[in-house]
């Protein structure tokens, strides 16, 4: 379909490129995978849609809801699609949060970015929900990884819920004779888990805080790193494990709903939830034990189709469509 023909879509995040986030690069993505069908046009949830859109895609429930409920009352016969993310998901609708609750209850459709979110959705929105695992370009896995050090990176802005902290734990506790290296990419959104990461790298030559990197050069860290740490306490679904996966670099994560349903339960990467003594032994082994490195590589290659941005693009394309055709539903009813 011509472009200029194609219907409009309001793409709403209540971030946009600087903030250099997971909402921002998924609204921009998705805008891309949605053409040649739909032209996304990608907004500030803060700002006015477009006049002429088809329907709106809102990221976040709750930090969407005013564009949500200004879109309904304005556009009351056209859909509405919400995305939600993990504070929506394991914060704000376990806490009853109103807008948040009202965003799903005004919603055609629901997107969740992993399968294990769909248990966690409340059982009244359910049907609506569909899953649209996010995607990255395939990289080729980088071929000259140390066969004596274990290089690990940490990508992600110093937050309490992507909990860093217990990475910095599992570090200090490391025997100082596992050669294994933690670089950390992101910014410090949390004065004193940046302070902790600084101290840190200032206590172990093991470790260095780079601060925010453009996302062309972490991508290329994580093709070369061996593992990537995920210790998050909650995620919709981390754009980094997609990036991972993609690069041929396995991850260790916290086991908990974000990540599970990215990898499976069954994933043996997994650490409980602020364990930094698990993850410290984690690390230790895929230090030591090359098998059980090269057996988790293994395991996120057999995922690895699930986040190709074909696959994406088409779970994305049939959200839109059902949200359409249950507009045209209510028009003609």
């Amino acid at each position: 379909m011509p472009r200029s023909r194609a219907p409009t879509l309001s793409i709403v995040t209540p971030f946009l490129a600087d903030a250099n986030n997971g909402n921002w690069r998924t609204a921009a993505r998705w805008a891309r995978l949605l053409a040649p069908d739909y032209r996304g046009i990608v907004q500030a949830a803060t700002d006015p849609v477009a006049p002429d859109a088809a329907a709106l895609i809102a990221l976040h429930a709750r930090r969407s809801h005013d564009a949500v409920a200004a879109w309904r009352a304005a556009h009351p016969q056209r859909p509405v699609i919400v995305a939600l993310t993990g504070t929506d998901l394991y914060r704000d609708l376990p806490a009853g949060d109103a807008a948040a609750l009202a965003s799903l209850a005004g919603a055609d459709r629901l997107i969740v970015l992993q399968d294990d979110a769909l248990r966690h959705l409340p059982s009244a929105f359910r049907a609506r929900a569909r899953v649209v695992y996010q995607s990255a370009r395939r990289l080729v896995p980088w071929p000259a990884k140390s066969a004596t050090r274990l290089h690990c990176l940490l990508v992600a802005h110093l937050r309490p819920e992507k909990d860093p902290a217990t990475a910095f734990a599992a570090w200090r506790r490391l025997p100082r004779d596992v050669d294994a290296t933690l670089t950390i990419v992101g910014a410090a959104l949390d004065a004193g888990l940046g302070r902790a990461a600084r101290e840190l790298a200032a206590a172990d030559p093991r470790v260095a805080w780079l601060g925010p990197r453009p996302h062309a050069w972490t991508r290329q860290a994580i093709k070369r790193a061996h593992l990537v740490v995920v210790p998050s306490r909650m995620e919709g679904g981390a754009n980094v494990v997609v990036e991972a996966v993609t690069a041929g670099t396995p991850v260790l994560g916290s086991r908990m709903s974000g990540n599970v349903g990215m990898l499976g339960d069954d994933y043996p990467g997994w650490f409980a939830v602020g364990d930094a003594a698990g993850l410290a032994a984690l690390v230790a082994r895929a230090a030591r034990d090359r098998a059980f490195l090269r057996g988790l590589a293994a395991r996120c290659r057999a995922r690895a189709p699930l986040f190709a941005p074909a696959a994406e693009a088409r779970r994305l394309k049939h959200v839109v469509a059902e949200a359409l055709a249950a507009a045209g539903h209510r028009i003609s009813a």
